[in-house]
């Protein structure tokens, strides 16, 4: 599953920034064009990322993500003879039906992995998918950007292509389905309350989103505004922000190769604690400094702790739920944070033109500060089984 990530990772970076380069230089710059790019990248999140968990719960694994695989792959090379005469909304259609069938083939992945990795082995596979995705973090844009400026957006379409064929191939030698995949009865929509129930009858679960939702109006609160912390703070061009993303970029490979080497020694509510807690004292600092070098170092102080949150919570979110509900849980708390963070970002310009950035910065901090709350009542949930286990 791993190696079906790494030609996963390649294919959707190649796609992303490919077509945010082609849609730019075909229209000028349009801020609305642009802007679609981003809504046709996220808004399946939103659109179907429930719809997509439910029949994931109730389709086999494995027959759905190398479908998903195989449809998408197979949409990228319908599109490349349309490019010419379509211009870029074909390219923005292959991002949109990508992104899409990773709403279905995502949360039938998760599934997987729980199924077949021993639970004990759960947290360092979680750490190595990390870091795989931190590294494409820094190698990612480099990667798209070649493909498209070397040989052009047909090039990128069809690497992107190649890409999720590539991954359909290396998915086709997991172990079969089981017979009871693909059997479950009733309807959608009572899969889908009993989803909405499940998480609602989880102490664990419940606990997480509330983190999730603080997390993501913290993070959409500040997100668009970094470029101005190097311009009004720092005093510095816009270009330099480069270095405060290469400098979180750098610690997230770092921090995901730590946690991959710590991963069965650390309690995933300890990386989640520590992760929230240095994300609120190092947003208070960015916010605050006026040094570059102290606003560098809590940049990386940043990207250092985020990879042993994602994976904190997505051993705490497999380690809590059962494989049938796993996709919709998945489909329940993904919307939850992008929901939150979008919230926020939609006015974080209009209260920054109101206020300031340290304002904006603390109440980041203090929103952190409570999802961290959250995360203190799961050390008590752990210890609830172990101490009934112990009593039988």
């Amino acid at each position: 599953m791993l190696l079906s990530a790494l030609f996963l990772q390649i294919g959707v970076w190649v796609r992303n920034l490919a077509v945010l380069m082609y849609v730019m230089e075909k229209t000028g710059g349009d801020a609305v064009a642009v802007s679609l790019v981003q809504l046709a990248e996220y808004a399946p999140i939103f659109l179907f990322s429930f719809v997509g968990g439910t029949f994931a719960d109730r389709w086999r694994p494995k027959r759905t993500m190398v479908g998903c695989d195989l449809t998408s792959a197979l949409f990228a090379f319908l599109v490349l003879p349309a490019m010419e005469r379509i211009s870029w909304t074909a390219a923005l259609a292959a991002v949109f039906v990508s992104s899409v069938l990773s709403q279905f083939s995502q949360p039938a992945g998760m599934r997987l992995f729980k199924r077949h990795v021993p639970e004990k082995w759960v947290q360092t596979g979680m750490s190595l998918y990390q870091t795989l995705i931190a590294a494409f973090m820094i190698a990612g844009p480099i990667l798209g950007t070649m493909v498209y400026e070397s040989f052009g957006i047909e090039a990128a379409v069809a690497v992107m292509g190649a890409a999720f064929l590539a991954s359909a191939c290396v998915l086709a030698f997991l172990p079969p389905d089981s017979a009871e995949d693909g059997s479950r009865s009733g309807s959608v929509l009572a899969d889908m309350a009993a989803g909405f129930r499940y998480v609602r009858a989880n102490r664990v679960l419940m606990l997480l989103g509330g983190h999730f939702a603080s997390a993501g109006l913290a993070l959409g609160l500040i997100q668009p505004l970094t470029v101005f912390v190097v311009t009004e703070k720092l005093g510095l061009p816009k270009e330099q922000l480069q270095w405060l993303l290469a400098a979180n970029g750098v610690a997230m490979l770092i921090g995901g190769a730590l946690t991959a080497g710590w991963s069965r020694k650390i309690a995933p509510e300890t990386l989640l604690l520590v992760g929230a807690l240095v994300s609120s004292l190092s947003v208070l600092t960015i916010g605050l400094s006026t040094n570059l070098g102290l606003t560098l170092l809590a940049e990386f102080s940043v990207g250092l702790v985020l990879p042993g949150i994602q994976v904190g919570i997505a051993t705490l979110v497999l380690r809590s739920t059962e494989a049938d509900f796993v996709g919709r849980v998945n489909g329940i708390l993904n919307p939850l944070f992008m929901g939150t963070m979008v919230a926020t970002m939609a006015v974080s310009g209009w209260l920054k033109e109101r206020l300031s950035l340290e304002p904006l910065f603390l109440a980041a901090t203090v929103l952190f500060c409570i999802g961290a709350l959250f995360v203190f009542p799961l050390f008590a949930a752990r210890r609830a089984p172990d101490a009934s286990g112990d009593a039988a």
